[in-house]
């Protein structure tokens, strides 16, 4: 019963998003009791959001008891398997992380209806019906074309196991946390489509959508970060970025909402940007139901693609018609009301602020066109490859003038400045980069000109994201602050990490006997001997390493894995990586060959672990800019509420 109550769970919520859409719509009418609906549509999101995450929780306990007569355990599980992976199984197909889809949706959904008590009722109520639309054609999605709770009849005797490089802890996390930011941004989408519905599109509206957006971001941010490590250490091919189209379908609408992110604080602030803040919200979300059409239509093969039939597919991409479709049609007619914001001098921090954005948005260009022209070409007859060799130095130069001017626009005033007032500000940047380009010339000759210009950049980078801090008060600097300096540092430190890596990358690969040693970057690895290990659920062969730090450091112990995973049978590679200040070492085992030899591959990669820690810099100073931002608005709303000032 478990499986009928999650159903009975699903259909519930798929009624209240229906009531949602008719009550958020009807008090948006002019002859309408707006309080009295608002209140009706608040409590119908929260009941469809408790329903739909008791639906999750029904799943994953179909899941845990590995109950067989349900299609979708018996097609994604195995009795033998570790329970975490039981429990990650069950977003770890198409059905499963599609109820995650409009699991998060409708939480999402209900937090507002819950929290959001600064934007115009009218602008909510149509905010909450236009969720309420989007989840309503996921919510048809999963109960018509890909129902979670399907019976199978007779009940398989075992189930058939998960994709074991699925079969991860970081796959526990990451996909909800990806989730959380990816579906999240949809509230940016409903905040936009409210406020064109109603005409209300002004700073009040910016700080209302603020922190919903900028909540998204970091768990985006999250979720970007920790999966291109696991993409490092689970695929085994030792590189932390690909350009896969899963990857890029995760990257495009995070470029989008960063985009969005600081287009929405000159509005918030300055008044400015109006149109272009909702359009950015509505391209963020397109990213986001485009990088879902990618990823579950079928149309492409990934290692972590939830590749379905096409009709299903079509499903998707005729959802993503009518929502994106509707909201630029809603935004053609409305934006000629949206009234000009405060205008401002090309040279000014609102100006800095702009180009940034054109140039995120030529990197979303670039990443959007490197990621559909294979699959346009292949729907033509030709099968084209398109990977790093277009990408990174398109994207990647233009990342190295956005990282430049994003250390400029701290440093530069509101409204208008001055040429000569920017030159003297950005004085010891501008120096400390020069100094960084000299010294990786003179002392390591022959760099490529991206990771060079990273090298050089990013420190000047560092120097301008600290300035904000210069003479200020550290005790009494708002929380927000602090939390833009930590992202825009963590900019600069994964940048480093980029360009140093990319540079100085060592490889070996080579053929071994055991006894026999090879040498990477400055490690010496002596590769001892091989032994069969088991697992919960797989058998291994494993080499057993020692690695030594020039050939006379203290001995370090490496055991890389060759895995065969029994259901469903799969072979996998286990990389041993140890991790040292200044870098990782990286080694994995491959096949043996009829003279006894096994194929050893190992890599030297310093400082690749800034790359990490500056993705996570970035995204905990997004989560102290969100903390900031909420304490300041609870604070001017505290007197507000006893008859005192509104923050402004």
């Amino acid at each position: 019963m478990i499986a009928e109550g999650g159903l009975a769970a699903l259909w519930l919520a798929a009624a209240l998003s229906l009531l949602q859409l008719y009550l958020g719509s009807a008090a948006v009418r002019p002859a309408a009791d707006t309080t009295a609906d608002l209140r009706a549509v608040r409590a119908v999101a929260v009941a469809q959001g408790a329903l739909a995450a008791l639906a999750f929780g029904l799943l994953i306990l179909c899941f845990l008891r590995t109950d067989l007569s349900v299609a979708l355990v018996a097609a994604n599980s195995h009795s033998m398997k570790p329970w975490l992976y039981k429990f990650a199984g069950a977003w770890g197909n198409h059905e499963g992380s599609m109820l995650l889809w409009v699991t998060v949706l409708a939480i999402a959904g209900a937090a507002v209806a819950l929290f959001e008590r600064r934007l115009d009722p009218r602008t909510l109520a149509a905010t909450l019906a236009a969720q309420a639309a989007i989840g309503l054609g996921f919510y048809f999605f999963l109960l018509f074309a890909s129902n979670p709770f399907n019976r199978l009849n007779p009940i398989p005797v075992e189930g058939n196991g998960l994709n074991p490089l699925l079969q991860d802890p970081g796959l526990a996390f990451h996909p909800p946390t990806l989730y959380f930011g990816y579906v999240g941004i949809s509230i940016a989408f409903s905040f936009a489509v409210g406020a064109l519905v109603t005409r209300d599109v002004g700073p009040t509206f910016a700080r209302a959508m603020r922190p919903w957006v900028l909540a998204a971001w970091v768990f985006l941010t999250i979720g970007i970060t920790a999966g291109s490590y696991w993409a490092y250490y689970v695929l085994g091919w030792g590189g932390w970025w690909f350009w896969d189209p899963t990857e890029n379908a995760s990257l495009m609408p995070w470029l989008a909402a960063t985009a969005l992110l600081h287009s929405v604080t000159v509005l918030a602030t300055r008044d400015g940007l109006r149109a272009w803040t909702i359009m950015l919200a509505v391209v963020a979300f397109s990213m986001s139901m485009i990088g879902t059409f990618l990823v579950r239509s079928g149309i492409l093969t990934s290692v972590h693609a939830f590749a379905v039939d096409p009709r299903r597919g079509a499903v998707i991409l005729g959802l993503l018609v009518i929502y994106i479709g509707g909201a630029l049609l809603l935004y053609a007619l409305r934006v000629g009301t949206v009234k000009e914001g405060s205008r401002f001098d090309l040279f000014s921090r609102e100006g800095s602020l702009v180009i940034n954005n054109l140039l995120l948005s030529v990197i979303l260009g670039v990443v959007f066109v490197g990621t559909i022209y294979p699959l346009i070409t292949e729907a033509m007859g030709a099968k084209v490859s398109v990977g790093p060799p277009y990408f990174n130095p398109i994207a990647g130069s233009v990342a190295l003038i956005l990282v430049a001017i994003m250390g400029m626009g701290p440093l530069m005033r509101w409204r208008r400045d001055g040429v000569g007032a920017l030159a003297n500000r950005y004085a010891v940047p501008t120096l400390v980069s020069a100094a960084a380009l000299l010294l990786v010339v003179v002392l390591a000759p022959g760099v490529g000109i991206l990771p060079l210009l990273g090298m050089a950049i990013a420190p000047g980078a560092a120097i301008a994201s600290l300035a904000p801090l210069w003479k200020r008060n550290l005790r009494r600097t708002p929380l927000f602050t602090w939390g833009m300096v930590i992202a825009h540092l963590g900019v600069a430190v994964s940048l480093s990490g980029m360009a140093i890596s990319t540079a100085f990358d060592k490889e070996t690969l080579v053929a071994l006997h055991p006894g026999e040693t090879a040498t990477v970057g400055p490690y010496v690895v002596h590769f001892d001997s091989v032994a069969p290990v088991a697992g919960p659920n797989w058998t291994a062969i494993e080499a057993r390493m020692t690695a030594r730090r020039n050939g006379t450091g203290g001995p370090i112990a490496l055991n890389p894995q060759a895995r065969m995973f029994s259901a469903p049978p799969t072979p996998t590679t286990e990389a041993s990586i140890r991790t040292f200040l200044d870098g990782q070492l990286y080694t994995n085992v491959g096949e043996s060959d009829d003279m006894g030899r096994w194929q050893i591959r190992l890599w030297w990669k310093p400082m690749v672990t800034l790359i990490w820690l500056g993705g996570a810099m970035i995204a905990f100073g997004g989560f102290l800019s969100l903390i900031g931002r909420v304490l300041r608005e609870r604070r001017g709303r505290q007197p507000s509420a006893m008859g005192g000032e509104a923050l402004a």
